[in-house]
């Protein structure tokens, strides 16, 4: 990406990538469940940055910078695997590892994924059972560098999904350009949806689209047993938020 790195890029490895002395920080995870609710078994847990101490991701992500988004990009995805394999979640049927990434940190994907993929067979995680998630609400430097990132992951056999979907900058725009496997529409959407006409207009129109393009719903900040129930109706069978379960570090809730 232009204007990201300020020295020459160097792929950093696995065990590299675990070291937080490189890193200038540490940090852990935080799993939270995706569940399908015709099964009310997880689809996938979606790892969540946590600082040592139980700080919140704001605190971790305030110590990130054009120097370091690289290594800690790769990093996140080191920790999240090693994290996920030593709970056991590959045992889990069908269930996903989502990880989310950052685009601007990304240079090359085939050799970025290149830790990743180390990882994978490091701690016996299957690869084909990742999902990378990027928030629509980071502002993209590089559109068609994002799109080549979610190509090259599609080609891998990752899921690929577009988190905050409605919150942020691209919106409609990215989707006319990828569709990813998954669309997770953002909480200020399924926030007191049972009660607002508007809201369920306004998804029922994105489900409509995502079901012609053979896209998967997944709604987040549930939380409420209105919300879950009218949101259901409207076809999303994938929920998350803390009516289900809050993060926890160090264990997978409702496993």
């Amino acid at each position: 990406m232009r204007g990201i790195f300020t020295e020459p890029f160097r792929p950093a490895g696995c065990e590299e990538c675990r070291n937080p002395a490189a890193l200038g920080f540490d940090f852990t995870m935080a799993f939270q469940p995706i569940m399908d609710l015709e099964t009310m078994r997880p689809f996938a847990y979606e790892a969540l940055v946590r600082g040592l101490n139980g700080e919140g991701a704001g605190f971790v992500l305030g110590q990130v910078d054009d120097g370091n988004r690289y290594r800690f990009d790769q990093a996140c995805r080191v920790k999240a695997i090693e994290l996920a394999a030593g709970l056991g979640m590959h045992r889990i049927a069908s269930c996903h590892l989502s990880i989310n990434f950052l685009p601007n940190a990304i240079y090359r994907p085939e050799t970025c994924i290149r830790s990743t993929l180390e990882a994978c067979a490091r701690f016996g995680f299957p690869s084909d059972r990742l999902m990378f998630e990027v928030t629509e609400g980071e502002r993209v430097e590089d559109g068609p560098h994002l799109v080549g990132i979610f190509n090259d992951y599609r080609k891998r056999g990752f899921l690929t999904a577009i988190d905050d979907f409605g919150a942020g900058y691209a919106g409609l725009n990215l989707l006319a350009t990828f569709q990813p496997h998954v669309l997770k529409l953002d909480m200020e959407l399924t926030r007191d949806i049972d009660g607002s006409a508007v809201r369920q207009a306004i998804v029922a129109g994105i489900a409509l689209t995502a079901g012609k393009l053979n896209i998967t719903l997944v709604a987040e900040g549930v939380e409420t047993a209105g919300e879950r129930d009218t949101l259901h109706a409207l076809g999303i069978k994938y929920q998350q938020g803390y009516l289900f379960a809050r993060p926890a570090v160090g264990a997978l809730p409702l496993a």
